[in-house]
């Protein structure tokens, strides 16, 4: 009986869209690329690009990750580098509420956000094996 409850809270992903990390960052990108609207001009190409870089970037390297996952290794990369990106934006928030373009509530829900992605991927870097067991037996083809 618990197996089946079990079963039935996890099911099969079948697409990197489904994984509740990778909705949690698109969710949070989106709004962290809204509030990067406003920032000085004079930090369009310096903190504003970079913050927006590394938050869609933890989106493609979730993304590149599912792809790969027939190789445990190259998944457990990919996955690490998204969790790099991840604390990336964190530092990046770390300027920007330092230099006053976040105000503190703001900083505390972007960075809480964050963490829990940086949380979760890394769960899924321990968990590798249940995400690459069955990747060999996917059919790529088109039908």
């Amino acid at each position: 009986m618990e197996t089946n409850r079990k079963m039935s809270r996890n099911p099969i992903v079948k697409s990197f869209r489904e994984l509740g990390v990778y909705k949690q960052n698109r969710a949070a990108s989106l709004r962290l690329y809204d509030r990067t609207k406003v920032f000085p001009k004079a930090e369009q190409f310096a903190l504003t690009d970079q913050v927006r870089r590394a938050s869609r970037a933890v989106g493609a390297m979730i993304a590149e990750a599912w792809g790969r996952r027939r190789y445990r290794n190259v998944f457990v990369n990919k996955i690490d580098e998204a969790l790099g990106e991840s604390n990336e934006v964190r530092a990046w928030l770390d300027s920007a509420v330092d230099c006053g373009m976040l105000k503190p509530a703001e900083y505390e829900e972007f960075d809480s956000a964050y963490e829990s992605i940086g949380a979760k991927l890394s769960r899924m870097i321990d968990a590798a094996d249940s995400f690459c067991k069955n990747a060999a037996d996917t059919d790529y083809r088109q039908h």
